[in-house]
């Protein structure tokens, strides 16, 4: 940390917010001359310090990362909304969703992200309620609700089920009449039932409206998806798959009409089933593995409990200055000022910072926060809000505006689409103008369309993504955004959060240290004895290491600073070194060189004493994990590794000197994560790793994001994958599995694209009929499925 920093009276930057997070500057702002701007805390000050003085082309990709992430919006005026919407697959849909929020009156800015299924609305409530909001982005398959709404979703077995018994059962009925009568014609045999007393067209007839069920009940979602694209002029896979069933379709029912027989029915019903069964096993294996998390915690604050009469409320009929009592083991509903009682306040959710902090009557507290062991009277600040809804809120903001990763193969189709397009109606055309006949030139182009598409290159994606997805649920991770695939194997820097990730997240007793002549057992048993009646997070942490002894204790007191009472028959005190002194206990030198060491350490230590002398230290702090430096070992191959923690001091210092290492940005309020991650990005695609509510931003607003399973709700909202094991190990399986997943659809595309190179030039050139590239697109379609079905890895 810069000798220099300093506070400058008078600075008139303390009217705008913090040039990094945007946070309020305390009066006298925290400055440097090395350093342009104003912050709220010197941790923002170290992340500009580190990232912000850029020139050249850095400063153009920190630009290009911020347009990225749609900050425009926030020059926009008028009320900000956020939905929720269900049905968006692609990036298509973001640019399809936003164009018609837009048309409407009223509705001045859209912002879409398929990756988070949210949509950010900027609006004029005066022109537009809001309760209207979520019939604009609803329709088309699209089904939008207010943020936090349940989730009404049908389970993925009801799903397959409509599939089978609707689409499965009529396709097999359109194959049973192919397979009776109209196969054998083909190779120039007798149908293998006559048609007998039925009409030819009654037949046929049947088959139609069989295949129609299939394609516009079935094949309902690709349509939509192929008329999006058309909407917002970005052609995709839907697209490609759609106009082969469709052109079968509208030839087949031509020929009908015309009294033919060759018939290719069988053929929009194929590409339908198939790519619709691929997509609806991808759901599938995806909604099992999201219910993994059911037992992951919702952190936010919902009602208060007045001060004055005790009653509870809602916390949206809290206003400014109102007294509110919260109980030892609540949250703080609302940020505020401490007006009454001492507490340990536990603020690690909220701030990331590990250690609780005491709070006195005058003292700062901030919404959503724990208060651990007292009772604290609270007045409600100015703006009635809370630390961690601003977070939520965050949250929203920078999912919304987080475009999704166009997959792969909707990136080919934008130019494969109108490839294949053109090349189908010059053949056609070229056919007519040379005197073939409308029948024979319409075959080749149909055949042409068939061939060029879809089922491969529609399985290609969803088959290898519920590959990649089961394999990380073998191994005790969910994939909750199937983007993770396409950014994953391209990750420069690794943001790893330090409390709960790097750490355990909560306190525990690393040793015990007796001083000369003094028994270690019999300190830790009295001390453990009066933390017993504390519900301090650090007398937790000594109560549960200790042996269950049964001994009383009498003329318990509680002091912000520890604790103390008498066991077998002498005062014990338990606390921070001041304490004890308070009580004219004396604290030896050997003994003081100790609790410097423990400090250095960045641990916590709880001196204990009695009979007018200290005894020993208990050393009590957030322990690293035991397989965090093997984890980071392996991150930092290939990869840029960075801490970011709330932490300051020695807690962070002694994470600055490990190998795998490259940076530790300590003291970052939970505002500022998300924006050193924003300016990370600058030197690549990053992924962040943390577990708390105020690490959910930093995780939206990363490529990758990657939340233990230990987290809350609310982080494990903002990731792109859980690791529900909570091992840190895990996170370096993520990214092998990630990028084995990536390297798989890479194989299904190029395999489908070399069937593409081999079969389009047969069917132009006539060697290729409709039915025969059925057969060869049913073909490569197995050779996908093969593919994708090869273990990515062994089942931990």
């Amino acid at each position: 940390m810069s000798q220099d920093t300093q506070q400058v009276p008078g600075d008139d930057r303390t009217a705008r917010g913090c040039s990094l997070c945007d946070l309020p500057v305390p009066e006298v702002p925290i400055t440097d001359p090395d350093v342009d701007g104003a912050f709220c805390c010197r941790g923002c000050l170290e992340v500009q310090r580190a990232l912000g003085d850029v020139e050249g082309d850095e400063a153009e990709a920190i630009e290009a990362a911020l347009e990225d992430e749609g900050t425009d919006l926030e020059d926009v005026e008028g009320e900000t909304a956020f939905f929720a919407v269900d049905g968006m697959h692609c990036a298509t849909c973001e640019a399809f969703l936003e164009g018609r929020a837009t048309t409407v009156e009223g509705i001045h800015a859209a912002e879409a992200s398929y990756a988070s299924d949210a949509v950010r609305l900027v609006y004029d409530p005066d022109a537009v309620d809001q309760t209207q909001l979520p019939d604009v982005l609803s329709g088309f398959g699209y089904i939008a609700r207010e943020r936090g709404a349940g989730d009404d979703d049908e389970p993925p077995e009801a799903a397959l089920v409509k599939f089978l018994a609707g689409g499965g059962m009529f396709g097999m009925m359109v194959m049973l009449w192919y397979v009776l009568f109209l196969y054998p014609t083909y190779f120039g045999y007798d149908p293998i039932v006559e048609f007998g007393t039925y009409d030819r067209l009654y037949i046929f007839s049947q088959i139609w409206l069989f295949t129609s069920f299939v394609l516009f009940y079935t094949g309902y979602p690709i349509l939509r998806g192929a008329y999006v694209s058309l909407r917002a002029g970005m052609p995709n896979m839907d697209l490609l798959v759609s106009v082969a069933a469709l052109a079968a379709y509208a030839y087949s029912t031509l020929a009908m009409v015309a009294g033919r027989t060759d018939l290719y029915f069988d053929v929009s019903v194929a590409i339908i089933l198939v790519v619709t069964g691929g997509t609806y096993y991808e759901g599938v294996v995806k909604r099992r593995a999201a219910g993994l998390l059911s037992e992951l915690t919702e952190s936010q604050v919902e009602e208060a409990r007045r001060a004055d009469d005790g009653e509870t409320v809602p916390v949206g009929e809290i206003g400014p200055g109102e007294r509110l009592l919260v109980k030892a083991g609540e949250r703080v509903p609302l940020d505020g000022t401490v007006l009454e009682g001492e507490a340990a306040v536990d603020e690690s959710l909220v701030t990331g910072e590990s250690l609780p902090v005491g709070k006195v009557p005058g003292d700062p507290v901030r919404g959503g926060t724990v208060v651990t062991d007292a009772p604290l009277v609270v007045e409600v600040g100015e703006d009635a809000e809370s630390t961690l809804d601003r977070l939520i809120e965050l949250l929203w903001t920078i999912q919304s505006s987080r475009p999704g990763v166009q997959r792969l193969a909707d990136k080919l189709a934008t130019i494969f689409v109108p490839l294949v397009l053109v090349v189908a109606t010059i053949v056609t055309a070229w056919l007519l103008v040379t005197g073939a006949g409308v029948t024979a030139a319409l075959l080749v182009g149909l055949t042409v369309l068939i061939v060029s598409c879809p089922c491969a290159l529609g399985l290609a994606t969803p088959l290898a993504i519920a590959s990649g997805v089961q394999s990380a649920a073998r191994r005790g991770i969910v994939v909750a955004a199937e983007t993770i695939f396409e950014d994953a194997p391209e990750v420069d820097v690794v943001a790893l959060d330090k409390t709960g990730t790097l750490t355990e997240g909560s306190m525990s007793v690393e040793g015990v240290f007796a001083d000369d002549g003094n028994d270690p057992d019999d300190l830790l048993r009295r001390a453990a004895a009066v933390e017993r009646l504390s519900e301090h997070p650090i007398a937790a942490a000594i109560a549960e290491y200790a042996p269950e002894t049964g001994v009383d204790v009498d003329g318990f007191e509680r002091d912000r600073r520890g604790v103390t009472g008498v066991v077998d028959s002498d005062r014990v005190v338990v606390g921070h070194p001041d304490l004890l002194r308070e009580r004219d206990l004396t604290i030896p030198d050997s003994l003081a060189e100790r609790i410097a060491a423990v400090r250095d350490d960045g641990d916590v230590p709880v001196v204990v004493g009695w009979d007018g002398c200290a005894r020993g230290v208990i050393v009590v702090g957030d322990a690293p994990r035991e397989e965090w430096k093997d984890a980071v070992e392996t991150l930092s191959r290939g990869r840029e590794i960075v801490v970011i923690t709330g932490d300051e001091g020695a807690a962070a210092d002694r994470f600055r000197d490990v190998d795998g290492v490259d940076e530790v940005f300590a003291g970052v309020p939970p505002e500022a994560k998300a924006e050193t991650v924003r300016r990370l990005r600058s030197r690549g695609t990053v992924a962040m790793v943390g577990d708390g509510s105020n690490d959910a931003p930093a995780l939206a607003a990363a490529d990758v994001g990657i939340a233990l399973g230990s987290g809350t709700k609310l982080a494990t909202d903002a990731a792109d994958a859980v690791i529900v094991s909570d091992d840190l190990g895990s996170v370096a399986e993520t990214f092998e599995i990630a990028g084995g997943t990536h390297r798989r659809i890479r194989q299904n595309l190029g395999w489908a694209f070399v069937y593409n190179a081999i079969a389009i030039p047969l069917a132009i050139t006539g060697l290729l009929n409709p039915f025969l590239a059925a057969v060869a697109m049913a073909t490569s379609s197995t050779l996908v499925v093969l593919n994708s079905s090869r273990s990515l890895g062994p089942k931990r």
